[in-house]
């Protein structure tokens, strides 16, 4: 059939539906029915009302992942803690339910500016004092918490600023159990004062980042590999876990052509990392994650 015969099929078919009876009431219903909101948990992927509305249905709990701009050998992007952060707290607030992912806050301590230590005496890396990233925390639970969110989660992919989280959590618990009314909200929430927000918790998850020092450590120590290789930056276990969740900034023919022993900011030996060592790591960072926060929000009686 020719394009034109079909097209004046299609329309003597539509203006004889036209009037069958209730067509022009389905149609009309079905202009008028609002559009399904984005199943999206991440936050920048809703807009304002979707968000809303969600928190009026009851999510209220949202992850704050943190990352780090910083080197990662000659073999892996600049941006992998920003990366890797987003996409397992998404994972995480998935298996959760009633839960959202906040933007990455990209900008950590990494040592001193001039003259360079640590990971600022390589190209590329952006390093803040702890004042202004703790401050930067701050200002975010904050906004959030304006907003409705009950319980906060630090989720630190940067083993160097878990004692930043800590620190914050503990300042604000102190501030939002006195606002509320009541003690720290550790166990089911204290009843606030009349105008007062709910009590809101901040968590300081440290179970994200510790478990791909301990569990998942032994797990690749089970398949044979040694310390040396596993490392602790932009090793076998780090790069691994790289490959598993964004391959595209990982440069296995660079990592591969490394000589071992090579002083570029490498902590271990990443030429036998891979995506499925790296979904021992993974697993295991989403599984602790959403077991400890559970836990943390049954003891809140939420």
């Amino acid at each position: 059939m020719s394009r034109p015969a079909a097209a004046l099929l299609l329309a003597l078919l539509a203006s004889g539906l036209a009037w069958l009876p209730g067509a022009a009431v389905s149609a009309t219903a079905a202009a008028a029915a609002p559009a399904a909101g984005p199943a999206s948990v991440v936050l920048e992927d809703l807009s304002a009302t979707e968000l809303r509305a969600r928190i009026n249905a009851g999510t209220t709990t949202v992850l704050i992942p943190i990352g780090g701009t910083e080197q990662n050998g000659p073999h892996m992007a600049l941006g992998k803690h920003n990366q890797r952060v987003k996409l397992l707290a998404t994972r995480i607030a998935e298996r959760l339910g009633h839960t959202v992912v906040a933007p990455v806050i990209a900008y950590v301590p990494e040592g001193a500016i001039s003259p360079p230590t640590q990971h600022m005496r390589w190209t590329g890396t952006i390093s803040i004092p702890e004042a202004a990233f703790e401050a930067m925390l701050e200002g975010a639970v904050r906004s959030l918490r304006q907003h409705g969110f009950l319980d906060l989660v630090l989720l630190a992919d940067h083993g160097g600023t878990l004692k930043n989280t800590e620190h914050v959590a503990a300042r604000l618990n102190r501030e939002f159990a006195a606002s509320a009314g009541g003690r720290p909200s550790v166990g089911p929430a204290t009843p606030a004062k009349p105008g007062a927000q709910p009590a809101a918790r901040v968590h300081a998850l440290a179970e994200y980042y510790q478990v791909t020092q301990t569990d998942y450590v032994e797990a690749l120590k089970a398949r044979g590999f040694t310390p040396d290789e596993i490392g602790r930056h932009a090793g076998l276990a780090d790069t691994s876990l790289m490959l598993a969740t964004d391959p595209s900034m990982v440069r296995m023919d660079v990592a591969t052509a490394r000589p071992r022993g090579a002083q570029d900011g490498v902590t271990g030996d990443p030429r036998r990392a891979s995506a499925e060592l790296g979904r021992l790591g993974t697993e295991r960072i989403v599984e602790a994650s959403v077991a400890a926060l559970t836990a943390r929000l049954r003891e809140r009686g939420r």
